[in-house]
């Protein structure tokens, strides 16, 4: 089995955006890897049908797979499932961006080259560094989103400016060496604990300038319940092994 690019997309009610997401990823992954790439959708068993617009999907492209899971449990546990999927069929790096268009999908390129050519170990798509901005959000949200990545900052005293964003990409041996069984975090805050391990582990990080969007259709799947656990959630990571 060839070793290719994996770009993973968690769903959860996408139904609105998971054809359209994977139409728009394809071109980009193809940019910067044209001997291939898959896309694997990990449906958390949507109620709108979501998995079965993918299953559609799947059923006539070969580089799109769906992984099905019976029960919603978060963020953190999609993407770790999905991670180890591609692992196992020998990916070369895996790539997170969510399935609503917040992210744009031609950014897919810039994380994938800096990976696949050598310059970091795990790219991050950054809100927060110079070129870096957010459209369409609401003050309160970018209150939320700055102050958290902010608070991560000093308490783990890392040089990363967006600890919480969602638009990365891993190359497979960071994802090996961080261990992901022992992974805690279900919410928003799996992103920091992720990008923390990673740094710990002397792996080389590059932030990649990126506009965010707000999603185009649907439901936005952030709650208070969220961001509660990411503010006890950082303190413990300091104390744990990373």
């Amino acid at each position: 089995m060839a070793s290719l690019p994996w770009l993973i997309l968690p769903t959860f009610n996408e139904a609105e955006n998971i054809e359209a997401i994977i139409d728009a990823a394809g071109p980009a992954l193809a940019a910067a890897s044209p001997e291939g790439y898959r896309i694997l959708v990990v449906d958390d068993s949507s109620p709108d049908g979501t998995g079965e617009i993918a299953d559609r999907i799947a059923a006539t492209r070969e580089e799109v797979e769906v992984l099905h899971r019976p029960v919603r449990e978060g963020l953190g546990p999609a993407y770790i499932a999905g991670f180890k999927y591609a692992l196992d069929r020998e990916a070369s790096c895996c790539l997170e961006m969510d399935s609503d268009f917040s992210h744009d999908p031609a950014d897919l390129t810039i994380l994938l080259d800096e990976v696949l050519k050598g310059r970091a170990d795990v790219a991050l798509g950054s809100r927060y560094v110079e070129g870096g901005r957010i459209e369409d959000w609401s003050a309160t949200r970018r209150l939320v989103s700055r102050g958290g990545s902010l608070y991560a900052q000093a308490i783990l005293t890392l040089p990363v400016q967006d600890l919480t964003g969602g638009f990365k990409c891993f190359k497979a041996d960071v994802l090996r060496a961080i261990d992901l069984d022992t992974v805690r975090s279900r919410g928003y805050a799996f992103q920091v604990e992720l990008t923390y391990r990673a740094m710990k582990r002397g792996f080389r990080i590059a932030e990649v300038p990126i506009v965010f969007r707000d999603r185009r259709v649907g439901e936005s799947k952030m709650t208070w319940q969220i961001v509660a656990e990411a503010a006890w959630l950082v303190p413990a990571l300091r104390f744990r092994r990373p």
